[in-house]
């Protein structure tokens, strides 16, 4: 497992993201996010944002930043904010990850910024795994990562695939700047 290697030299560099977008087991995601278009992006970033969300309620429940940088995310989705106030939100759970000293929870926040960042360019797309797989590999250990990491990457694609699929499905509204998209997104 090439990347077990990897992640094992980031640890011992103390390395706070144990994986990079160009780590090469992330190269297949990375080019099946390339073939898809915005929307896509978006539902998908936005749904595993969600449960990153979730799983940061369970061990801060007073902490609110994670969840409104997604509500925002959702709401410049929509169009019924902009980009600054989102943006604002979206830097504030950033900031709640300097806060906190838990390494798996640090990524996660880091990892719901990225996805909610989405909205503003796909590119942003690859940080949540980059991010969610290093807080597995924090709260797992790295003996005891390789069947998590292998079973989150393919929840990703498979739900990437899903949402190629059923875009058109969602019923919820875009912005202007997102309609913009062909219709078969």
């Amino acid at each position: 497992m090439q990347w077990l290697e990897e992640v094992a030299l980031r640890l011992k560099r103390k390395n706070q993201v144990l994986f990079t977008k160009d780590s090469p087991y992330l190269q297949d995601l990375a080019a099946l996010f390339a073939q898809q278009t915005r929307r896509v992006m978006i539902l998908w970033a936005l749904e595993f944002a969600a449960s990153s969300v979730a799983a940061l309620e369970e061990t801060y429940p007073q902490e609110k930043r994670p969840r409104e940088a997604l509500e925002a995310a959702r709401a410049w989705a929509a169009g019924a904010i902009k980009m600054r106030p989102a943006q604002r939100k979206i830097l504030d759970c950033h900031a709640f990850a300097k806060e906190i000293s838990c390494k798996a929870d640090i990524a996660s926040c880091h990892a719901v910024g990225q996805a909610c960042a989405v909205v503003h360019t796909a590119g942003h797309a690859m940080g949540y795994p980059i991010y969610d797989l290093s807080s597995l590999v924090y709260r797992l250990g790295l003996d005891g990562c390789a069947q998590a990491v292998a079973l989150r990457k393919q929840a990703y694609l498979d739900r990437l695939l899903y949402w190629r699929e059923h875009a058109r499905d969602y019923t919820g509204e875009w912005a202007a700047f997102l309609r913009e998209t062909p219709p078969d997104a």
